[in-house]
């Protein structure tokens, strides 16, 4: 006697499988498994100016400013940061310096403009949540 199967049975325990590998998923802690991801905010090594924020129209402007550019068309934009982070090697053997200005539009998501020297070598975003 031969047994069969109904041919959607197949589907199901695809679907069943499926399922339960994205439940493990969705409870595994996988930001330890992501390189460079932080789960505490870095701290401000020196606070320069502690009202400065960036507003919307700021921001617009520094996305636009090209990579290499004086640090001084950058100032002509935002005025003093808010602190100074610690230095980072970008690349070996250079040292970067990092400004940090919230967002006046949502002040614990921090703008983080990169220096070299007085060259501007790019920005990144923190999410201090």
């Amino acid at each position: 006697m031969e047994h069969r199967y109904p041919r959607n049975a197949g589907v199901k325990y695809m679907l069943a499988g499926g399922s339960a590998i994205a439940a493990l998923g969705l409870l595994m802690d996988l930001r330890g498994l992501i390189p460079n991801f932080s789960t505490t905010p870095e701290r401000c090594q020196e606070i320069v100016q502690a009202k400065s924020v960036l507003s919307r129209e700021q921001l617009s402007q520094l996305l636009s400013v090209p990579e290499g550019s004086n640090r001084n068309q950058l100032r002509q934009i935002m005025n003093a940061p808010y602190c100074r982070l610690s230095n980072l090697e970008v690349r070996a053997g250079v040292t970067a310096q990092r400004e940090a200005y919230p967002l006046a539009f949502d002040p614990q998501t921090w703008f983080v403009v990169l220096y070299e020297g007085d060259q501007y070598i790019g920005y990144s975003f923190s999410f201090r949540r």
